[in-house]
């Protein structure tokens, strides 16, 4: 069967959008080759990118549309006589009705056969609708044209079986012509297959496969610095981004003049890396060589002379201001730019950055005292935390906030806690981000975190879907990370109502149009949840189911308050996981779920919630079911012990004494016998079965 070949060429694609755009028109045509009956049969679809053009091949499609059927729903069966005759008479030729019973009442359905049409008969509205769908996050119109797309569209390459198909996206048709390399091999030529596209491409300096252009420019980095006794830092996101800049790529290396060296190697790189997108190299000894790796998009005469001289000047005068606003920034102490975070807005509501800044100081200092840390470092760490927002480095190179204060804190001498608390305290910004460890960073890196959460919460600015302009999801992440990796027992409420008073009354008592009642009671209790959610992700990746985590929080408890510390709720999973996997788990759990169904339908029947509380023992009249509450006794004493002391393992080794006893009740006696007092008081029994695992975990949550 015949393959489907479509190439869009246009004037430069953003690197950022071409992974995506790819995706999405191979996503639309197979979607419209579906609906059109034509995609059941294909083998393949892949989609191509480079700056200039999207490509797709589908190999295999059929040459004619499937033999399809349209069903059309009529009118009812009794229906009046005319309104029958007009159904009916607006059907086609060859359809059938039939009559057909449904939810709703019997109706007349009809069955229209749909001709099954050629494919090149099909396939333009398919091309021409995929092209108009594709969801560019930015796009325009050009000259008179009424259609859209990234930039200006030149030129359609559309073939199905080596012959053209007469697709139109604006003012281009489709042919069977493309053209080469923009400045190498622009003329255009005549394609038949992918197989002839793509091998053509090749000779006129065109990589399609993005994947293939990455090796090609990696492969010839790492050779360039192997040559010179050196190694390329590794950027997967840059090679990405330079790969997404170039269709036929010319690797060269340049030199970083020695006077410029003596900056911090986190400004060569960002300004090599954001400025220039230049990749960094490093010495044996990890230290940055005076060395960069450009690609380039054309095949110089010169072997890359002229090219290599050029990055070297414009490198230089970007250095130049680098080392101007390095020596200008280091002339002014950080404690004396406090004042200044006056000036810069935190958030209309909330204050300015100064606000922030002061109550961050207080939050760690209370948080370091809580956990025995050091609270003097911690403080000043605090106090200088955004200090470096102020400087012309970070102005001109926001990517270096708190890295730059780390280097202008240990030039005015300032020790090493300080310095690493101030660089890492907007750690860990995200799954792959190393996350703190030392003392002041934790306290400074938490204080700031929660401060962002809760004042958010404070006035009624909480992510909406996909939607989470201040980060809020990351911040909480975040401060998981820090609590479960350096395993601190601590207490989100606690923190919460600790930074919820160092806001200013007027914003504590705001609340929103919408929620006009907003306290630090709502406020923890809504926060906990959206950590508990945000705890589900971080774990899914881990393998720790999400209804473990349900079951031990406490969310069936509101009354009584939801788990808040963080390591004891994951020591409690830990050991539900642990009893689930064992027999007696297993068994325990499907009683749990049975007790709970009974309870459940007798208590709806009856009107009454069967707590448990009140079981008459001179009513125990089986001994299975004496026998029940004598272990109840025992186990829910142990667990409570158990739990006292946090002792997990041990309150689940406790339940797991139940099986037994309960299997017993279950197998000799009835619950709902004939003695109403006895059915009752059997009920009640169940009941404190179900309270005592309660105390344990809501087991209600847990799945199978």
């Amino acid at each position: 069967m015949p393959e489907l070949l479509v190439e869009l060429l246009s004037e430069d694609i953003p690197a950022r959008m071409q992974a995506r755009a790819a995706e999405d028109l191979k996503r639309l045509v197979c979607e419209g080759l579906d609906e059109k009956r034509l995609g059941k049969y294909f083998s393949e679809a892949r989609s191509f990118v480079t700056p200039r053009r999207l490509a797709l091949v589908i190999d295999n499609l059929p040459e004619r549309q499937m033999v399809g059927v349209e069903v059309r729903k009529g009118p009812r069966s009794d229906a009046p006589e005319q309104a029958i005759k007009g159904f009916k008479g607006n059907l086609p030729k060859g359809a059938k009705v039939k009559v057909r019973e449904t939810t709703k009442g019997t109706f007349l359905f009809a069955s229209i056969p749909k001709s099954a049409q050629p494919a090149p008969e099909v396939l333009p509205e398919i091309v021409e609708a995929a092209l108009a769908k594709v969801p560019w996050p930015k796009s325009m119109r050009w000259a008179g044209n009424r259609v859209r797309w990234v930039r200006p569209v030149h030129g359609i390459l559309c073939l199905f079986g080596g012959k053209v198909v007469p697709v139109e996206f604006g003012p281009v048709k489709a042919s069977n012509n493309t053209v080469g390399h923009r400045f190498l091999a622009p003329k255009p030529f005549k394609v038949k297959d992918f197989a002839d596209y793509k091998a053509k491409l090749k000779k006129v300096h065109v990589i399609l496969d993005p994947a293939e252009r990455r090796e090609v420019i990696w492969k010839k980095a790492q050779k360039l610095a192997k040559a010179e006794g050196l190694t390329v830092k590794a950027d997967a996101a840059l090679l990405a981004e330079v790969a997404g800049l170039v269709e036929g790529p010319r690797v060269f290396m340049g030199r970083v003049d020695e006077a410029f060296m003596d900056l911090p190697a986190e400004v060569l790189t960002t300004v090599m890396r954001h400025n220039q997108k230049y990749f960094s190299l490093v010495k044996s000894d990890g230290s940055l060589a005076p060395r960069f790796i450009v690609v380039a998009d054309t095949e110089p005469d010169d072997g890359g002379r002229a090219i290599t001289a050029g990055n070297e000047r414009v490198l230089r005068a970007r250095l130049a201001d680098a080392k101007f606003f390095w020596d200008q920034d280091r002339k002014r102490t950080l404690i004396s730019r406090i004042d200044d975070l006056d000036g810069v807005v935190f958030h209309a509501k909330l204050g300015s950055l100064g606000d922030k800044v002061r109550r961050i100081e207080v939050l760690a200092a209370n948080i370091a005292e809580l956990l025995s840390f050091d609270a003097d470092a911690t403080r000043e760490a605090a106090r200088l935390c955004k200090a470096d927002l102020t400087t012309d480095m970070v102005g001109e190179f926001p990517e270096l906030q708190g890295v730059m204060g780390r280097y202008y804190a240990l030039a005015e001498g300032r020790g090493e806690t300080v310095a690493a608390a101030i660089a890492e305290h907007y750690s860990p910004q995200g799954p792959n981000d190393d996350c703190p460890s030392a003392p002041a960073s934790v306290a400074v890196a938490l204080a700031d975190k929660i401060d962002s959460l809760v004042g958010f919460w404070s006035i009624d600015e909480k992510p909406t879907g996909s939607k989470d302009p201040f980060a809020l999801r990351r911040a909480a992440l975040g401060v998981i990370r820090l609590i479960v990796e350096n395993k601190l027992r601590v207490s989100l409420s606690e923190l919460f109502h600790k930074a919820y008073e160092l806001y200013p009354l007027e914003i504590r008592a705001s609340g929103s149009v919408t929620s006009p009642h907003i306290d630090i009671g709502a406020i923890s209790i809504n926060l906990l949840l959206f950590f508990i959610d945000r705890l589900k992700v971080h774990l899914r990746e881990k393998g720790v189911r999400h209804d473990l985590i349900s079951a031990v929080v406490g969310t069936h408890r509101l009354d009584v308050g939801l788990e808040d510390n963080l390591v004891r709720l994951l020591d409690k999973v830990d050991a539900v996981k642990e009893f689930l996997g064992g027999e007696d788990g297993i068994n325990l759990l499907t009683a749990y779920k049975r007790t709970a169904n009974i309870l459940r339908i007798e208590g709806e029947k009856d009107g009454v919630a069967y707590k448990g509380a009140d079981v008459d023992d001179e009513l125990l009249r089986e001994g299975d079911e004496q026998a029940l509450a004598a272990r109840l006794g025992e186990v829910s004493a142990l667990a409570d012990a158990a739990l006292g002391h946090e002792d997990f393992a041990a309150a689940m080794s406790a339940l797991a004494r139940l099986r037994k006893p309960v299997d017993g009740f279950f197998d000799q006696v009835t619950v709902n016998c004939d003695d109403a007092d006895l059915r009752r008081n059997r009920l009640r029994l169940l009941g404190a079965i179900r309270n005592t695992m309660d105390r344990v975990a809501d087991f209600s949550k847990i799945e199978g």
